[in-house]
């Protein structure tokens, strides 16, 4: 076998040993909407703005008082909170399972990419709205901060393992983990609630890179 590629395995083990003994917090995320400058005023009126009800783990977001329902012909959910602040696209993240009671087939996508979703209507206190796009299943990620990056030896859009709940009833392993770095964010791992429960995981729980 090529020396170097001997030497390029045995580096990528030892960086998996090191990333196995350094936990990664778990923030489990409810369905919830996001909503542009526009749609919020046409749900909740013109001179309205997003209020605080919490903040949440990455930096500049925050859970809303705002709630809105969102509805298909098979089904609805009422009091699906907005996460602040407003952004440039609509969008509503829920779980396989919500999709079910829906009737809805959304893709599993990184957030932003919209192209080739189903749309929903989305009901607030001032109005309703349509939107032709925008649901998605939110796709397993971890966030990092440039530091902790450097730390886990972790590049943007990297794919990794991640163990959950080890040596319990629910230990799991989930593959296709995507890696997200930016100087905007705070080390996490996002999964939705159908993902959790699978795992026995809550949030504040700690999951190890594999």
């Amino acid at each position: 076998m090529d020396e170097k590629l001997i030497n390029e395995i045995i580096d990528d083990i030892k960086i998996r040993l090191e990333r196995e003994k350094m936990p990664v917090p778990v923030g489990v995320s409810n369905r919830h909407v996001h909503l542009t400058v526009s749609h919020f005023a046409a749900l909740f009126g013109q001179n309205c703005k997003p209020t605080l009800y919490r903040q949440i783990v990455q930096p500049g977001f925050y859970a809303c008082n705002e709630k809105v329902d969102i509805e298909t012909a098979k089904g609805s959910f009422k009091n699906v909170r907005m996460i602040g602040p407003c952004r440039n696209y609509t969008q509503i993240e829920i779980s396989l399972s919500d999709a079910r009671v829906l009737g809805l087939s959304p893709p599993i996508r990184d957030s932003g990419k919209l192209e080739n979703s189903p749309g929903i209507k989305i009901k607030g206190p001032a109005g309703e709205i349509t939107v032709e796009k925008g649901v998605i299943i939110s796709k397993r990620h971890i966030h990092f901060s440039p530091a902790d990056a450097e730390r886990f030896k972790i590049k943007d859009q990297h794919i990794v393992r991640v163990l959950c709940s080890p040596g319990s009833d629910k230990e799991t392993i989930y593959e296709n983990v995507l890696c997200r770095v930016s100087d905007k964010y705070v080390l996490e791992f996002h999964i939705d609630t159908d993902e959790a429960n699978a795992a026995g995981l809550k949030t504040g729980d700690k999951v190890f890179i594999i």
